[in-house]
Formats: structure tokens, sequence, C-alpha cells
């Protein structure tokens, strides 16, 4: 048994330089059929123009488990602490630099 859990471990180094995280407000997801690209950018309110802080590219697949991964967490989350509050005001929809529907 112990062997079994040695061998289904990973680690994950987190350098110092990204350990503290970098503030977004905003995510702006396209997509091609073979990747997600997810932006995250900042808007500070009253400036025309916002900085893409980080971007990720993933497969079709880890996008659907990252999804799956951040509604398991919302649902812990607000079963702990209490609803988020979604009012969305004044903010691009998240899907906001999608492709167009064909």
């Amino acid at each position: 048994m112990e062997n079994q859990k040695k061998e289904h471990q990973i680690n994950i180094e987190l350098p110092e330089e990204i350990a503290d995280g970098l503030y977004t407000n905003l995510a702006i997801i396209t997509h091609s059929p073979s990747e997600f690209v997810c932006d995250f950018v900042q808007m500070m309110p009253g400036m025309p123009k916002a900085k893409v802080r980080s971007r990720v590219v993933m497969t079709p697949q880890n996008a659907k488990r990252l999804l799956r991964a951040l509604q398991d967490n919302i649902k812990k989350y607000e079963a702990h602490i209490g609803i988020i509050p979604d009012d969305g005001q004044n903010m691009p929809p998240m899907n906001f630099g999608s492709p167009a529907e064909a």
C-alpha cells in the first residue's frame, strides 16, 4: 500500500517568484479545435486600457478538468463560507473573446 501511494505522488515545485500570485479581475477565454487560451487580465477602474497579467494554454481535455475542479471547489467554498454573489456589474462575459458560434 505504501508503494502505491508513492507511485501516485507528484512533486510540484512552486518557484518563489510565482508563489505570491497575480491579481486579476477578468478572464478572456478563447479556443481553437486543439487548445483553450485563458488570458487573465487586470482592469483598473476608470482606465481605458487593461493588461494581460498571465496566459494559460491547455488542451480541451485539461480545460474540462479545470472546469470540474473549479465547480467542485466553488461548491465546497459555498457550503463552508456561503454563497458567492455574482452581480457581474459592468464586466464583459467570461467568454468575451471566444469565437462566434456557427
